[in-house]
Order: C-alpha cells, then structure tokens, then sequence
C-alpha cells in the first residue's frame, strides 16, 4: 500500500509492510548546532501520539518522526519560518501565569494537514497533523512538553 501526503512538509509517503509502518519524509538540511538537541528530543518523543503508532522514518534520521496512517510528522532543526514577523498570531502551550514554561508554535498552511511550527527556541520543530486525526491540541501539547526539556528558550533575532 502506497499512500502520498504533501503539505508544508513536503512529500510525506506510508509505506505500509507487515506490522510496522515506514514513512519516507523528505530530508531537510537541519540548522546550524541543531542536532544534538534535536536528536535529543526525538529520541525521548512517545511510541504513540494521538493514539497512532510510531512509524519507522525513511531515510534513517535522528531528526525526524511520524505516527500513524495517515502519518503525522515531525522535523527537527528546520529553517526559520519565513513568515514568522514580530505581530505573528501564535498558539501559546502552557501557562505563563502559572508560572509554566511556554512553548509559541506558529501556524503554517497545509493542504490536508494542520501544520505547526515552534518558534522562540534553538532549533525549530515542525509538527504536520493530518485532518483525519482531528484537533492537533494534545500533539502539541504532549510535544511541547518535551521541547521544553530539551530545547532552550531563545529570541528571535530575525523578527
């Protein structure tokens, strides 16, 4: 079985074979003194997310992820949303006056997928959550929580 997914991602393919699911992602050229944080993070990301399945990614990468059929996908390390401005309409996680660390995710548009992308950290996280998994809220949060272990807080000097 063979399924396409093209969004602000890139091509995203499901190859499903026996049991397991492999998703072939488009590679990216990570940032600059990412990797080592971003592999961080995607090692410690959960089995499931939004109750799919984590898939093997092709090619092997210790800065990408995904879930599940259609597959939710993750890249670590990817560039500077060009359209990140300073007036940005971001989705805040977390509560600042709760005195919880936040995690600014900037919106991004996809074609069947809701796409999202971390800002105000050492390296930026792209989030692609197709429609047929609904309301993307719990990714982000479940993700965010691990962005903020191992990601540090910084400006953005591009805005």
């Amino acid at each position: 079985m063979l399924k396409r997914y093209l969004g602000a991602a890139g091509a995203v393919v499901l190859l499903a074979a026996g049991c397991g699911q492999t998703v072939q992602m488009q590679p990216f050229e990570a940032q600059a003194n990412t990797e080592e944080a971003c592999a961080a993070l995607v090692a410690d990301l959960p089995d499931t997310l939004l109750d799919a399945d984590r898939a093997t990614v092709r090619p092997e990468s210790n800065v990408m992820a995904a879930w599940g059929d259609p597959p939710i996908g993750l890249r670590c390390g990817v560039p500077r949303p060009s359209d990140l401005k300073r007036d940005s309409a971001l989705t805040v996680v977390g509560d600042e006056d709760a005195g919880e660390e936040t995690v600014s995710w900037l919106p991004q548009s996809g074609n069947s997928s809701t796409v999202y992308v971390s800002v105000y950290r050492e390296a930026y996280v792209e989030l692609s959550v197709p429609s047929a998994h609904g309301n993307p809220a719990a990714a982000l949060a479940q993700v965010s929580e691990l962005i903020e272990r191992h990601l540090e807080e910084r400006p953005d000097s591009g805005v």
